[in-house]
Parts: C-alpha cells; structure tokens; sequence
C-alpha cells in the first residue's frame, strides 16, 4: 500500500482521507487524481503536496490517463473517492451522475485491470478499494434494524442508485476477473473542508450570515453521523486487514433528526456569540450577534422528492473483524467542527464566492 492512487481527493472526505494517511504514513507515494469540479478545491490539499503527494487533474473516464499514472508511478493501491454525491442535484440533473459514478468507476476498473493484471505490474499485490453509501440499502422506518452488510440494496434516489451501480461493477470484477477489492459503505460524513451545500456547513454558514435555515418537510429525516476523521481510520484498517471481495459498513453509531442537529448547531453559536464579543463584531448579521436566538432563522421548506426518511449503519461486522469503533464522540467532533469553520472564514467564503477556482 505504499504507492496509492486517490481519487475525488480534492473533496471533502477524500482530502481528509489524503492528510490523514500522510500523517500517519508519511514516507508513502500518493498520485491525487481529481477532476475539479465545483466540490473539488484544490486548497483541501494545503500543505499535502510535495514529492510524495502529487495532485494530477484528471478526468477518471480518462482511461488511458489513469493508466498512464499507474505504470509511471508503479502504482499498486487504488481508494476511489470520486463521486457526484449531492442527492438535491441528482434529482435535478442525474445524467452527470451515471457518468461520473457508474462510468468513472468502470473507467477506473478497466484501467487497473489492464495495468495491474492484463500488463502484470501487480499480478497479486493489488488493491482497488472502492468508498460508497449507506444510501445504497434505502431507507428504515424508526423501529427497524440498522443497515448490516447483507441489507438487501433498494437505492431510491439517482445518486444512491448510482452509487449502487459503481458497488456492484466493483463486486464484478472481483468475481469475474479476481481482482484485489473491498468496498466501505459509510454513514453520513462531517467534519473539516465539507463543501457548503451539505447540511451541518450549511447550517453553520447560514447561521453566521443571517441566512434562513431551510428544513426539509417536518425536519424529522435521521441520519447517522461520522466523523471524517474516524471514517479515514476506518479505511485504513479495512486496506490494511479487510478480506479481499468483502464489504464493510463504516457508521457512526450516532442518530440525529435533521430538526435536532439544526437545534444543536443553533444553540452552541448562541453560546458562542454570548461569550465573545469579537464575534459578534465579525458577523453583525448573525441573530445571535443581537442576543436574538439563531432558531428564529429556522424554515420549513417542501420536502425533497423521494426523501428517505431514516439511515442507521450497525457496525458489528467492522468491529468483529477488523477492531473498528468510532474514536470521535459527536459532542467532541461536532465541537471541532464548529471551530473549524470559525477559525476558517476565508476558506469557506472562497468557495461561497467561486473565487478559489481562479487561485
């Protein structure tokens, strides 16, 4: 695993994944590929890049390219990031979905075929480890069993369909053609660099600006919650003792209704904003700023098309197999994070303004 090709690692978990395997092994080769497009900002990787961290931008449906990479860099490790993910743009414009999703990781697949197996570069010392969604196994009612690793996949939506697609290539060319794989289905990720459009960034930022908080339906969705960090450490144990052709669940073990994580964002920037007058003269436009409650920017909005209503990963496989827990409680994490963003103005309003991309 010590010469490994990224994918999506301009993104959100795909740069965490980046710095925390150059922290934890820092002598190893890593090729970034990405694309970048609006979720890709190449300022994810600040301080990363050197002679044994290369970012390549790169189409992953550039066949030829990624094969170009793998020999030059004699390449042996694949953890494949890159994905459209955001639900609301898939229900507006699915199209670039199948491209990027189900056409990008069959693009990736063939390369490493014909690298590692057809040319023999990595006959046996191969990896193509595959990151998808809990998405994939649709959606519970509250009183049923979190998502295991033999939950029937029921996506309703075009991302996780989608994405069930690119799980099911991987798991073919396992079975067709022996390649090395694994594949992790996480839960709902959070932590620093997640782009602004997503729910705890959004909220944070909106709160910040005196921006309207909108919430779907009744706010009542529950999603499990993973810190980025522990979703890294999970990866990695799953490259360093997952069994090839295995599928391993990744979760937080931490549920949150929508409404209640909107609330929790909400009452810890009152406190913030109480507590630190610079604060409040940085955003003057925060409610909290004066002494008004930043819930008063709550509202509900029409629900999204095909909204599932609950995910919830049970972890005992991971845990089992390969000693995996979460590290990071959602009190410290969610703490964390909130400081992150405070602490990190003009990386977020770069991607707010667009200007990032003309760096």
């Amino acid at each position: 695993m010590s010469r490994m090709l990224v994918t999506g690692a301009a993104g959100f978990i795909g740069a965490n994944f980046v710095r925390y395997w150059r922290k934890h092994h820092p002598t190893d080769h890593i090729v970034v590929v990405d694309v970048l497009t609006y979720a890709g900002n190449p300022h994810n990787l600040d301080g990363l890049l050197d002679d044994r961290c290369l970012l390549e931008q790169v189409d992953i449906n550039d066949t030829d390219r990624v094969m170009e990479l793998l020999r030059e860099h004699k390449l042996n490790t694949i953890v494949h990031f890159a994905a459209e993910s955001h639900v609301d743009r898939s229900i507006e414009g699915p199209d670039v979905f199948i491209e990027a999703n189900v056409l990008g990781t069959h693009s990736l697949l063939k390369a490493a075929r014909q690298v590692w197996q057809v040319e023999g570069q990595a006959m046996d010392d191969h990896r193509f480890h595959h990151v998808s969604t809990d998405e994939v196994y649709g959606t519970l009612e509250p009183e049923e069993p979190a998502f295991t690793e033999q939950t029937p996949y029921a996506p309703n939506s075009p991302y996780s369909a989608s994405k069930a697609s690119s799980d099911f290539l991987v798991r073919a060319y396992h079975h067709t053609y022996r390649m090395n794989v694994t594949t992790s289905n996480c839960s709902n990720n959070y932590g620093p660099f997640h782009f602004p459009e997503k729910l705890i960034p959004l909220v944070i930022i909106n709160i910040l600006h005196g921006k309207a908080l909108p919430v779907y339906g009744d706010g009542r969705n529950i999603r499990d919650w993973l810190y980025v960090e522990d979703h890294a450490r999970g990866i990695e144990l799953v490259l360093r003792k997952g069994k090839v052709g295995e599928t391993y669940n990744i979760g937080g073990v931490n549920e949150w209704t929508n409404i209640d994580i909107v609330n929790l964002l909400c009452s810890m920037l009152d406190k913030r904003f109480a507590d630190d007058p610079e604060l409040r003269a940085a955003y003057p436009d925060c409610p909290a700023a004066g002494a008004q409650p930043c819930d008063s920017l709550i509202e509900y909005v029409t629900d999204r098309a095909g909204h599932d209503f609950r995910y919830a990963i049970d972890t005992t496989y991971i845990k089992q197999e390969l000693g995996y827990e979460p590290a990071v409680t959602f009190e410290v994490g969610i703490e964390k994070t909130v400081d992150w963003y405070l602490s990190h103005r003009v990386w977020w309003q770069s991607v707010l303004d667009g200007s990032y991309r003309s760096d």
